[in-house]
């Protein structure tokens, strides 16, 4: 029996609001600041409290970043200290009004929910991908619309990637963390299967942005997410373009030696943590997977 689907409708509709929110509260607090007087410091203080969610969701679309860590000790800290300086104005300097605390404490609320809510998905580990069991069988379709069985990948390693899309920029980055290493894969007689419910176009895009020989494969109506017990229902952002399906997977990586066995079995409780290449390659050598 696979895992009850998890449903992210709320969480969905979360996320952009919240990051309009405090991009417009991170702006709000920058021009009180700078056109304060005596209440200067607590409209500093707001906007060090706004400023982690834009902060993280900017470095996150703009730069190369694979992963995180889970709580984001830095940012929650900078996002406290802000509220603290605000509260600190108001309450025992008497230099401010509630303005600014209400602000802080807003943005800080905002992204303790989003570090220990809306990043964790509270899944359950699969059963049917654990370590020492066999991958199980399937058939999908690859991006040009032929059929791909499970049984294609018996014969060597291989590493299979559950990917949300195109949209999810973390996603895009081990994807791209991942080509880079292709040439150490490849050597090593390494497989790599990458499975989405996107659309087909949504993946030969991706196809196309990697000179390297993939398997770009397609989980039309996220059927195998769902046989595999790693589905999310409505899963996908409120607002984001491009015409994806509101369902979507939880990030998993599951690697095989040649024989289909599951030696190792990534499944994340939060989305902004995923393993390394590295791990795949020395598990696999201690696994007898391959020789190299």
């Amino acid at each position: 029996m696979s895992n009850p689907m998890i449903d992210g409708g709320t969480k969905s509709i979360f996320i952009t609001p919240a990051i309009i929110v405090s991009v417009s509260l991170f702006v709000l607090s920058i021009i009180a600041a700078v056109d304060a007087g005596y209440d200067r410091l607590a409209w500093i203080g707001a906007a060090l409290a706004c400023m982690p969610l834009p902060l993280l969701i900017g470095r996150l679309m703009l730069s190369r970043v694979e992963r995180t860590s889970e709580n984001l000790p830095i940012l929650l800290v900078l996002s406290v200290i802000g509220t603290c300086l605000a509260a600190w104005e108001f309450l025992f300097e008497g230099a401010a009004g509630w303005q600014a605390l209400v602000v802080a404490a807003v943005g800080l609320a905002i992204f303790v929910i989003y570090v220990f809510w809306y990043s964790r998905f509270g899944r359950i580990s699969s059963p049917q991908l654990a370590v020492g069991n066999t991958l199980p069988e399937f058939e999908i379709s690859d991006i040009s619309g032929n059929p791909f069985r499970s049984l294609e990948l018996l014969g060597a390693p291989a590493v299979l990637l559950f990917y949300r899309g195109n949209w999810c920029p973390l996603c895009m980055a081990q994807i791209r963390e991942i080509a880079e290493r292709y040439q150490d894969l490849q050597e090593l007689g390494v497989t790599v299967a990458l499975v989405s419910p996107q659309t087909d176009s949504h993946s030969r895009k991706l196809a196309e942005k990697y000179e390297v020989p993939f398997r770009y494969l397609v989980d039309s109506g996220n059927r195998l997410a769902e046989a595999l017990g790693i589905a999310v229902r409505r899963g996908v952002p409120l607002g984001i373009p491009g015409g994806y399906a509101p369902d979507t997977v939880l990030p998993t990586v599951v690697v095989t030696n040649a024989s289909g066995t599951i030696v190792f079995s990534d499944q994340t409780d939060n989305y902004r943590v995923r393993p390394e290449p590295n791990d795949f390659i020395a598990i696999l050598r201690r696994a007898g997977a391959i020789t190299a």
